[in-house]
């Protein structure tokens, strides 16, 4: 039964200096089933030629090689993998088997590049080592291996998908005599159980063992001669279901690959590790500071109540744009001086624009969740508001009344000054100016009021120590109080400032959001906080910028070990070729390498980033009482999926450059 017919084939290769060069010229011949057929001839008379050719290795020769009937030349892309992986077994004279695999795996790829299951592999694989005397070797790494035994694995690689052709090119060429006979034996078998056998040797003894010897000479036969006839059988052929190898198959692969470079990849996960480890760690640090800092500044807070103040800032600002948008260039310097003005007056307390309307407070009353609305004041001078006990002196910057958001936390000593008995609390600092047993004592409060200058004498009965204002000096009372102040010298006192007592703690951020929606400001404190929070932000961004840089250096890193992974195994990649792997297998397998490269990367960044944070935090703790390195399962997963898209980047071109490598120029790659 013919198996194989070549009809006028010619083979043309380009000359460097122009031209071209015949290596085939006009091959014509036809091949049967149970034939071990001897192509005899000297270096460069095109055998090997003519065996890439048939082998489907290199489809760009003239005439027709037909298998099937069909040319292969007009062989579809899927029709060519299939030839390779189902009808079309090679040995090697080097062997070419891959270094870092066991026996099993080496003989079982190309089941793996037919998506081949693990038992249906491993079976086969099991079945033809022993077949072929290496039942007690079947775990060991090509290298632990003789010559014989290394070319009788690449025979058991060749009948692993039970092929009609087997393409045999020098197989003993490297082996010595005795193990030269034991091969050509073991070969001799393979095309007695019905296949066809194409031996490609230089040998007239290695021929001489042959059922025919085609003699080739400057790209054509001339001579075709039987020698005795082979007596075959044609066997049950293993049906081996020919599939497209998967994803999951190509990282597996990959995962065996990078076993066999341990050191080198663990070095390079390591090394983006790092620059993986500084972006998560800025960005947990940035968050843990910005966390910590807030929660300072709220600590002493009642979180059922919201401050409100009323601003123009915001009108001004967009009175500012409006006259920008109009041509108007005097309207916004003007905007903008105004703006600072009712700033400064509003701090001191004088200005009618901070001042809140019973409009504004009704607004205000509206608010849902709103329980109860209390008026207050606030005011800076430039030390005109002093108290005195004895000869001591000490001058009030802060004057603010006392409110439902001040917080029992922060009343250090005594107690809140209650209405109509003329108590004050002030703050620790101005405490101790007047001295440490200032509480319970009567002092002289001279207070500058409009253009007025009061004295009331008051009694200290609390020491009051805030977070918001730190060592501010801070003088407080109770709003009716201070009311009555305001009306003994003729005048009208209107709150400044609103304290919002929210139903529930869980309402009162949606408070503070309604207020200002509706125009109004939140405290000084929360304004101050949310500027520094911007502020780290930006700084925290910033040096997250500055780390990534890392990431480049660590992508080039990953580019230069998976080109140099390409140049090592490019005879391997050949071999994968041969055996029917896809420019989309090689291009996964290389892609998978890079994965996993970037996932390794990942977890080792992580776990760095993991590790460092403990012991700043530990640190953190025992000096502030604080963590301050926030890692969060969003930076955590953040910082994985930067390092694998980084890898898998860095790994397209060195895939793609290996899923393009010609498969008989790779073959030579010593």
């Amino acid at each position: 039964m013919t198996v194989l017919e070549l009809k006028d084939v010619k083979k043309y290769y380009k000359m460097p200096g122009g031209g071209q060069y015949e290596a085939l010229r006009g091959v014509n011949a036809k091949f049967a089933a149970g034939e071990m057929v001897a192509i005899v001839g000297e270096s460069g008379s095109g055998k090997s030629t003519l065996m890439n050719t048939i082998g489907g290795l290199d489809s760009d020769f003239e005439g027709a090689i037909l298998y099937e009937g069909k040319n292969l030349r007009d062989f579809s892309q899927k029709e060519m993998v299939n030839y390779h992986k189902k009808s079309i077994g090679f040995i090697f004279q080097n062997f070419n088997l891959i270094p870092h695999l066991d026996l099993i795996d080496n003989v079982s790829i190309a089941m793996t590049l037919s998506n081949a299951d693990e038992k249906t592999r491993r079976g086969r694989a099991e079945e033809l080592l022993t077949q072929v005397g290496l039942k007690d070797h079947m775990h060991k790494k090509p290298d632990q291996l003789s010559g014989g035994q290394k070319q009788r694995v690449a025979i058991a690689r060749a009948l692993a998908n039970d092929p009609d052709v087997i393409i045999a090119d020098e197989p003993t060429g490297a082996l010595d005599a005795d193990t030269t006979d034991v091969i050509l034996n073991m070969i001799r078998d393979i095309a007695a159980s019905g296949k066809l056998v194409l031996m490609v040797t230089h040998s007239d003894k290695v021929a001489s063992h042959c059922s025919r010897v085609l003699r080739i000479d400057q790209g054509q036969i001339v001579s075709d001669q039987e020698q005795k006839p082979l007596d075959h059988h044609l066997e049950q052929r293993t049906e081996v279901k020919i599939q497209q190898m998967s994803l999951f198959k190509a990282i597996s692969l990959a995962f065996k690959n990078m076993k066999a470079k341990f050191g080198r990849n663990a070095l390079v996960s390591t090394g983006m590790g790092i620059g993986i480890m500084s972006v998560i760690l800025m960005l947990s640090l940035g968050k843990g500071v910005t966390s910590y800092v807030s929660g300072q500044m709220s600590t002493y807070s009642n979180p059922l109540v919201a401050e409100i103040q009323k601003t123009s800032s915001q009108k001004m600002r967009q009175q500012g744009m409006q006259a920008q948008q109009t041509g108007d260039k005097a309207a916004p310097a003007a905007a903008l001086a105004k703006q600072q003005q009712n700033k400064m007056a509003s701090l001191s307390g004088i200005s009618s624009a901070s001042a809140f309307s019973k409009q504004d407070l009704k607004k205000l009353e509206k608010i849902a969740h709103v329980k109860k609305l209390q008026k207050g004041y606030s005011a800076i001078s430039l030390g005109t508001n002093q108290l005195k006990y004895g000869k001591k002196t000490a001058s009030m910057i802060y004057l603010k009344t006392v409110n439902d958001g001040i917080a029992k936390s922060e009343v250090k000593k005594g107690h809140l000054p209650k209405a109509g008995k003329d108590e004050v609390m002030i703050d620790s600092g101005s405490a101790d100016n007047l001295g440490k047993k200032i509480l319970g004592k009567k002092v002289k409060a001279s207070l500058q009021i409009g253009t007025k200058t009061i004295t009331k004498t008051v009694k200290v009965v609390g020491i009051y120590e805030a977070s918001g204002s730190g060592q501010v000096s801070t003088l407080l009372l109770p709003y009716s109080d201070l009311a009555k102040i305001f009306k003994d010298n003729g005048l009208s006192l209107k709150a400044n400032v609103v304290y919002l007592t929210a139903t529930d703690k869980q309402y009162t951020s949606s408070i503070k959001q309604a207020a200002k929606d509706k125009g109004f400001a939140g405290s000084m404190q929360e304004q101050m906080t949310e500027m520094f929070d911007s502020i780290l932000s930006v700084l925290t961004y910033v040096l997250t910028a500055i780390a990534a840089v890392s990431l480049l250096v660590s992508a080039i890193m990953i580019l230069v070990v998976l080109n140099i992974s390409v140049v090592e195994r490019t005879q391997e990649i050949g071999v994968m070729k041969a055996l029917g792997a896809r420019r989309k297998d090689i291009r996964r397998i290389f892609s998978s390498e890079a994965f996993l490269l970037g996932l390794a990367s990942g977890i080792v960044g992580i776990a760095l980033t993991w590790l460092l944070a403990q012991g700043i935090n530990s640190f953190t703790q025992s000096a502030f009482k604080a963590a301050v390195v926030s890692l969060t399962p969003q930076y955590a997963l953040t910082g994985l999926l930067i390092s694998i898209v980084i890898s898998m980047i860095a790994g397209i071109l060195p895939a793609n450059h290996a899923s393009k490598l010609d498969p008989v120029e790779a073959l030579r790659k010593e």
